[in-house]
């Protein structure tokens, strides 16, 4: 349910689709329906406020 990502997966932020070959120290991992869904820093700086009240990124 929760695994960890495969390392030869590239990553993908689960908003706005962007890239990465390997996941950015920088980029945001939240839990949402029992899966791992990943936001790069453009995206999570956007909506840090929801991020941090904990709501699903469909409320955002």
């Amino acid at each position: 349910m929760n695994e960890p990502r495969a390392a030869e997966e590239p990553v993908v932020c689960a908003r706005c689709g962007r890239t990465a070959e390997t996941l950015p120290i920088t980029w945001t991992c939240s839990v949402e329906n029992g899966r791992r869904a990943y936001f790069c820093e453009e995206c999570a700086r956007a909506n840090i406020r929801a991020i941090e009240g904990r709501l699903d990124s469909s409320w955002w």
